[in-house]
């Protein structure tokens, strides 16, 4: 009986040590997120609809929320190189690199801006179109149909594009859409079209800190959507709740 206790203790002294060395589910206290700028939304400044979902997902739990803006492409590829512990605004699935959690933050409403000329764009009908979007959002393969498509590099130019009959539609998320729209110099020549929603979901990096902060994400997306703590956030923003399915 001795000896058998005796190694009873061995084996959970083995257990406890292994388990410090193994790397702890403790989460870190900073978690470091890479971001595109879009306006109201994840500006540099730390303002928007997204930092501020995202701070009361993880400040709550002891996780400082740490912002770094960049492009599209490069934020995904700071998350894919595990310089970032995840990147803001990912389509699900866009990237065997990275890592998806089960929870969305958001949805994105995606729009077709065109002249008011042109007919109105369906999914249905997409196809028929010449579509253009930012390089890297990649809409080919989340919208139906599309086959003729070109990628810009800014937004500036998308206008341009439009009334030169370059492009029939600019394929974007709403709060974008509308920002082109404005800077136009007639924006009634333009209309924007509902076409589509696109679950939007940070992407992490493949590395033992960010896997743990993605655990957390999801027991803390379920908590804050069950209890309905998310809701004040989007109304404060005057932007639709995504969760009301749930």
């Amino acid at each position: 009986m001795a000896l058998r206790g005796l190694m009873l203790l061995v084996l959970a002294t083995f257990c406890a040590f292994a388990q410090a060395g193994g790397g702890t589910t403790t989460p870190p206290s900073v978690i470091h997120l890479a971001s595109e700028e879009w306006e109201d939304y994840t500006a540099a400044d730390g303002h928007g609809l997204a930092w501020d979902v995202l701070r009361q997902v993880f400040e709550p739990a002891g996780v400082k929320v740490d912002i770094r803006t960049e492009p599209y492409v490069r934020s995904l590829g700071l998350a894919e190189r595990g310089e970032v512990d995840a990147c803001v605004g990912s389509y699900r699935d866009e990237s065997a690199g990275v890592l998806y959690p089960r929870w969305n933050f958001d949805t994105d409403h995606i729009y077709a801006l065109g002249l008011t000329s042109s007919p109105i764009p369906t999914p249905e009908t997409l196809g028929n179109y010449r579509l253009a979007w930012v390089r890297g959002y990649d809409y080919q393969h989340y919208l139906p149909n599309v086959r003729h498509f070109d990628e810009v590099l800014r937004r500036t130019g998308i206008v341009s594009m439009l009334m030169h009959n370059r492009a029939d539609f600019y394929i974007d998320a709403q709060t974008e859409v509308e920002y082109v729209r404005s800077r136009a110099k007639d924006p009634a020549q333009l209309r924007s079209s509902h076409i589509a929603e696109l679950p939007l979901y940070l992407c992490f990096a493949k590395t033992p800190q960010a896997r743990t902060l993605m655990a957390l994400f999801d027991q803390r997306m379920e908590q804050l959507v069950n209890s309905g703590e998310l809701k004040p956030i989007f109304e404060r923003w005057k932007q639709p709740y995504p969760f009301d399915s749930n």
